[in-house]
């Protein structure tokens, strides 16, 4: 029996952390082992229980969510290499992008705003805790502006698409826009697990870290335009 992900909420809001934890608690496959007050009980906690994921609020007191992350997803946090806290960020409406950019930078691995889809928070745990990044479509295209517009850690080497079949550079374009897996997996009448593997096989190609550089390198290699329609 796979074990269940291990989630340590972190939220201000005492009425937040409630329905996170009805919601969460009603998934299978996921158990709420915690909940703190703010980032640097988020952090004593996790030390602690050693969770899979935690949610992070952005605007909390004493320490923000963003340094909360950068300590959380620091290679000698949890002092054991076979262990890895994934975070994702759930926070309000109005969050910029260059809040949502120096989130990811600190570490996150996923971005999410609090009027998301509940089954939308349960896929971010879910593609997280298996080492995935998940980007809400309704962030992603500010994310992207703000990467491409100014200087950037990831660089793209000249013809490095080329290394990609016509097929996964047509998944690349629908990651660009925002599209989770099974949603391109909708849209080009593919096996979940077969576009998970375009996904996997992409990352490799471009030799990036993740989905969310993935997608960057696209905007920057010109495979897609900002702004452009999906």
């Amino acid at each position: 029996m796979t074990e269940p992900i291990r989630v340590l909420l972190a939220d201000d809001q005492s009425l937040i952390r409630s329905g996170l934890i009805m919601l969460l608690s009603a998934a299978p496959g996921i158990t709420v082992v915690g909940e703190a007050g703010d980032g640097g009980e988020a952090v004593t906690l996790a030390r602690r229980l050693l969770p899979d994921v935690v949610v992070m609020d952005l605007g909390m007191p004493h320490v923000d969510g963003v340094t909360a992350t950068r300590q959380l997803t620091g290679d000698d946090f949890a002092g054991d290499p076979s262990h890895t806290v994934k975070v994702i960020i759930l926070t309000g409406l109005g969050s910029s992008p260059e809040e949502v950019c120096a989130a990811l930078r600190a570490g996150a691995s996923g971005y999410l705003l609090k009027d998301a889809a509940p089954t939308d928070l349960v896929r971010a745990i879910e593609a997280v805790a298996e080492g995935h990044a998940f980007l809400a479509p309704n962030v992603t295209r500010g994310v992207i502006a703000d990467v491409v517009n100014r200087p950037a850690t990831t660089h793209v080497a000249a013809g490095v698409l080329d290394r990609l079949t016509p097929r996964e550079r047509e998944i690349l374009v629908h990651m660009a826009h925002g599209l989770d897996n099974h949603e391109i997996a909708a849209r080009l009448f593919l096996a979940v697990a077969t576009v998970k593997t375009h996904v996997c096989r992409i990352i490799m190609k471009l030799e990036v870290r993740d989905r969310t550089q993935a997608v960057v390198a696209a905007y920057q290699a010109g495979l897609v335009i900002p702004g452009e329609a999906a």
